[in-house]
């Protein structure tokens, strides 16, 4: 055992030493893991602290495989998903078991590994700075926190103890850094909200500053945004348990929309369960992907990329000077200068909707469908090229297309602006080109995932929000980048000519915060 021990030693330190002459001046290598973890049979059982440490190695022995076979790719970091050790669908009584006590790095200096009975129940804990230490790399990971109260504490629950969906981060001596207790929960309902929002910072050698926050913080002002206003973030880590809902908000579409929005790095590792829909990890940049989605395979996946410290600027970007009410010039001609006689009045918005080539007396000029959760304005495509405007509230959507030909697709145009209530409340603007699932109107709206149309467009909306992030899908999962995006006289749009494989989804998801 002794001599096994001794040869996984070795072998780290000669990666290790290989790998620092490969390093790139200015850039760095990033790894993520997506994976599949082994659940418990009964999470709303309680169990003792033994079967869960039996449970949590059992996850710990595959993330310590994924460590070695990075270090031997050179990665400096690695970052694991949400719930990855633990597992999900707990209550507060049976999550119990699974809980360690953190300390915050900033009150205490503290290496689980080199001291490993400074702090009770911390098996998971030291098992995770052992590995960092060993391969000498940053280390993300996700885990379960348990933190007892005082009854004076109005927030303080009954039980007398805090549980926090807690980031742990290691640095490559093994000692914690950084701790990130979950903001934004999604009906955990063992967990709780932290009394103070956490702005989760670490500092490396290799890319200076990172930010960290969790899944579906990133819906959200706090913490999200405002760590990467406030500091000036460009390195984000993203442990997520992700469950893609198509067609706006599936996990690489929206994490490599976040990433291009800030002009930022984001490393997003998710939970690969594919019959929960949960699947979709990657290192982004703003103009770049190393991605992987698959509902198919029940396996895990290292992806370990190489990026550039300083992400490419995204010329203009989300934090260009214009903006709502701030002109520069109208991002198409003809939108300024739709004929009024070609234009339909929404009787309830009192908007004008103008479709081209609307000579079929048979189509209907404006439909109304269900799209994540939310009720959408659309207007369908016709012909192989068209100018076409939808609106709904204060947002005006613009869509300018060109198709070499006409595909048996039905696409439409569709516009959202309201508060959406389901599974979450947040208020949002969208103006989304989607592919619908079958050719009637009934289908837009539907989870779909491949499509053959080469659609160039020119898509943008008055929107009132400067957070706007362009998505930009394409058949099977695969994601692609924008040719232009920015604002121009009031509208913020997005355009692409010469695509390479059928479009399924282009949109434009703003999230107005302060009307939440």
């Amino acid at each position: 055992m002794l001599e096994a021990c001794c040869m996984v030693f070795l072998l780290l330190f000669c990666y290790q030493v290989a790998s620092a002459e490969i390093h790139r001046e200015g850039h760095y290598v990033a790894a993520v893991y997506e994976h599949r973890p082994i659940l418990s049979p009964n999470p709303a059982t309680l169990t003792d602290r033994r079967s869960a440490l039996e449970l949590m190695s059992r996850n710990l022995y595959i993330y310590e495989e994924q460590v070695i076979a990075a270090a031997k790719q050179g990665a400096q970091i690695i970052v694991f998903p949400e719930d990855g050790i633990h597992g999900f669908n707990f209550t507060r009584e049976t999550i119990y078991p699974y809980l360690e006590f953190v300390p915050c790095p900033q009150s205490v200096k503290w290496n689980p590994c080199r001291e490993p009975h400074l702090f009770s129940d911390t098996e998971v804990l030291q098992q995770l700075s052992c590995m960092a230490l060993r391969s000498k790399m940053f280390l993300v990971a996700n885990m379960g926190a348990k933190q007892p109260c005082e009854y004076n504490d109005p927030l303080c629950p009954p039980d007398g103890r805090y549980h926090f969906n807690t980031d742990v981060v290691f640095n490559a001596n093994g000692t914690l850094v950084a701790r990130y207790r979950k903001q934004n929960l999604y009906f955990e309902y063992a967990f709780n909200t932290p009394p103070e929002v956490d702005h989760a910072l670490f500092d490396t050698p290799f890319a200076g500053k990172f930010g960290m926050f969790t899944c579906f913080d990133i819906l959200f002002y706090e913490p999200a945004v405002s760590l990467i206003k406030k500091y000036n973030v460009k390195q984000v880590v993203y442990p997520t348990a992700w469950m893609n809902q198509l067609p706006l908000l599936s996990a690489v579409e929206f994490q490599q929309a976040f990433a291009t929005a800030f002009n930022i790095n984001v490393l997003a590792a998710n939970i690969h369960h594919p019959t929960l829909g949960m699947t979709g990890s990657g290192i982004y940049t703003p103009l770049k992907s190393f991605i992987y989605h698959d509902m198919e395979s029940r396996d895990g996946k290292l992806i370990v990329a190489e990026i550039s410290v300083m992400p490419p600027e995204y010329e203009p970007h989300l934090e260009s000077n214009a903006g709502p009410g701030k002109g520069i010039e109208y991002p198409h001609n003809n939108f300024a200068s739709l004929p009024i006689d070609d234009q339909v009045c929404n009787k309830e918005q009192k908007a004008h909707c103008w479709v081209a080539e609307k000579e079929d007396k048979k189509v209907p000029l404006i439909f109304y469908r269900e799209m994540m959760y939310d009720n959408f304005t659309l207007v369908p495509l016709w012909g192989t090229k068209g100018e076409l405007q939808v609106c709904a509230n204060t947002l005006c959507c613009y869509l300018s297309y060109q198709r070499p030909t006409i595909s048996d697709e039905l696409y439409a145009l569709g516009v959202f602006d309201g508060l959406h209530t389901v599974h979450g409340t947040y208020y949002v603007q969208v103006c989304a080109l989607v592919k619908c699932g079958g050719l009637s109107y009934s289908t837009c709206g539907q989870e779909v995932t491949d499509a053959t149309a080469l659609i160039d467009f020119q898509l943008g909306g008055n929107f009132s929000t400067s957070y706007i992030f362009p998505l930009l899908l394409m058949s099977g999962m695969k994601l692609n980048f924008t040719d232009h995006l920015g604002w121009k006289n009031n509208y913020y749009f997005m355009s692409k000519s010469g695509p390479s494989s059928g479009l399924v989804t282009a949109a434009l998801y703003g999230r107005w915060y302060e009307r939440d």
